[in-house]
């Protein structure tokens, strides 16, 4: 049995939590002031967090994608698919929301297949 291990915890979330070979985290923009460089830095931070839990964009399983507005739904995309390598996106789903700052644009929910040694 797998025990759960949790990257960076504070009292409200931790950073990551992986289990029985997946792995969660949720990233929001820790820089830009434009929808692009917003979503260029979470994708940025993701990679980080990626390879801090032992996996990469290839093992993506799941992805929720929150966005303030939809007229940046295009623009989203078209970063997505360069992002992510060819033949390994994954399940998503994408919807308008509030989030918790006024200043952030984007927020994504991840689940990713970690390599357990």
């Amino acid at each position: 049995m797998t025990d759960i291990q949790r990257y960076n915890p504070t009292v409200l979330w931790s950073d990551a939590v992986s289990f029985n070979g997946i792995g969660y985290f949720v990233e929001v923009p820790e820089s830009g002031e434009s929808f692009r460089e917003q979503t260029l830095a979470l994708l940025t931070q993701a990679d980080r967090t990626l390879q801090a839990i032992g996996s990469d964009k290839s093992r993506l399983m799941m992805a929720t994608i929150y966005l303030t507005d939809f007229s940046n739904r295009a623009v989203f995309n078209e970063i997505w698919v360069d992002w992510l390598p060819k033949g390994h996106a994954p399940a998503r789903v994408c919807v308008r929301a509030e989030l918790a700052s006024p200043d952030l644009l984007v927020e994504i929910a991840f689940m990713a297949a970690t390599r357990q040694v």
